[in-house]
């Protein structure tokens, strides 16, 4: 259901910067960021490791996707989290293909298999 990579050698920024270029090679964009360890600091005065939720969008992509399920904006953007380890840095997205696996719409299930291999071909690369 996840693709993720552990990195170690890497630190979190740089893992956030990695990720991003790699997905804007790939003509995906940063629409959303949330800073989880920030925001669990100003709202609930607690302590938490870094955390951060990079929400990427292909417009090609996201149209097409709306286009044959206009329900499916509940998945959008697409997810990618960088989070710091005791040892390492994880980096992780939701498999938009297996997600899609029981879908009835074959071109919305293989568009999602595009893009499952394209976020697994970025994670595995770190």
């Amino acid at each position: 259901m996840y693709i993720s990579k552990r990195l170690t050698g890497i630190g979190f920024e740089e893992a956030i910067e990695k990720v991003t270029a790699d997905l804007q090679a790939e003509k995906f964009g940063v629409l959303t960021e949330i800073d989880v360890k920030a925001t669990l600091k100003k709202k609930s005065d607690v302590d938490f490791r870094n955390y951060r939720i990079l929400g990427f969008c292909n417009p090609p992509f996201a149209h097409r996707a709306l286009t044959l399920n206009d329900k499916i904006g509940v998945l959008l953007p697409c997810n990618v989290i960088v989070q710091e380890l005791d040892d390492a840095v994880e980096v992780f997205a939701m498999d938009p293909g297996a997600l899609m696996a029981g879908e009835d719409n074959a071109e919305l299930r293989e568009l999602a298999v595009n893009v499952s291999g394209i976020l697994r071909r970025v994670i595995e690369a770190l």
